[in-house]
């Protein structure tokens, strides 16, 4: 997919990302390449990350604190872990330009929206969005222009939604590469659990597995690991923090779809113990045809390997 063409004139003139890994990162690059903004300045908690945002030249501005990166911003995302969005907005609120809009990026809505949305001023625009797109890398070093091209963003919108905040919103996403949709917090939740917090779940609980299994085999696991495990262990690499919080803040949904998962894997240990060829073929058959819809969907490809190279 070619990059978005860049803008004739910046969506906003001051873009805030509170937060500096992979996402606000990538999103800083990705802004810069689509002239979506005149300004972006950024902050991050820790001192360290604010240093290396400086020498690689992450936002045209790193601010010390996050009530001085938000002044006079026109979009304000907030790129944190879920836990800590509703104590990062209390600490803005007091900053935030009239007429602003604050978004963020979080894995999970309903939470975020309980913990966000009390605390911002009334005259400002809240609205939630959901970039599905990352790597297991993290930090201010990880992100790239390419991270949201020709991937899903979702954002959060009802009834009380600005519209013209939200379309506005909607352009900058598309600016950024991503397709856009909308849908509301719990469906998205709902959503999200299938596609990615259970999966990320059984991959924390199948690396871990493999783990206590490695003490016993010293490092055959890791030294004959095959293409399946390499991918699981992809997966586990992601950030610990990020997750811990989404599991936390989207509990009902992730235990609905893990208790979906564990029948799903007590009729396929009965198939199993029972030698029942035909219906672990027509179960393998099935799930065949979503890789397949994946990536006719272009969300991934169908090359070797899954288009990595050698070294990876």
């Amino acid at each position: 997919m070619s990059a978005p063409a860049t803008q004739a004139a910046p969506l906003y003139d001051r873009v805030a990302l509170i937060g500096l890994g992979l996402i606000a990162s990538s999103m800083f690059w990705a802004i810069k390449r689509a002239g979506l903004a005149g300004e972006v300045t950024g902050y991050a908690r820790s001192q360290n990350t604010r240093d290396t945002a400086r020498r690689i030249g992450l936002c045209d501005r790193v601010c010390d604190s996050a009530v001085e990166a938000v002044k006079e911003a026109d979009l304000v995302v907030l790129c944190v872990p879920v836990g800590v969005m509703g104590a990062v907005a209390a600490e803005i609120a007091p900053a935030l330009k009239p007429g602003a809009t604050v978004s963020d990026v979080g894995s999970v809505k309903r939470a975020v929206i309980e913990a966000v949305g009390p605390e911002l001023p009334a005259h400002v625009h809240f609205v939630p969005a959901h970039p599905l797109a990352g790597t297991e890398y993290s930090g201010p070093e990880s992100g790239f222009a390419t991270l949201f091209d020709n991937r899903w963003c979702l954002m959060i919108t009802d009834e009380t939604t600005d519209r013209p905040a939200a379309d506005r919103l909607v352009e900058f996403w598309k600016g950024l590469g991503s397709k856009v949709d909308e849908m509301d917090a719990d469906h998205h939740d709902l959503v999200l659990a299938v596609t990615s917090h259970t999966p990320h779940l059984i991959a924390y609980t199948m690396v871990g597995v493999a783990d206590d299994l490695r003490r016993v085999s010293e490092s055959e696991v890791i030294q004959y690991s095959a293409t399946g495990f390499r991918d699981f262990t992809r997966i586990a690499a992601s950030d610990p923090t990020m997750w811990r919080d989404v599991f936390l803040a989207n509990k009902d949904a992730t235990l609905e779809i893990l208790g979906r998962f564990t029948e799903e894997l007590f009729a396929l240990q009965r198939a199993i113990r029972q030698g029942d060829g035909d219906h672990l073929h027509a179960y393998f058959t099935r799930t065949r045809a979503i890789r397949r819809g994946i990536i006719e969907a272009g969300q991934d490809t169908d090359a070797p390997d899954f288009g990595r190279g050698p070294a990876e």
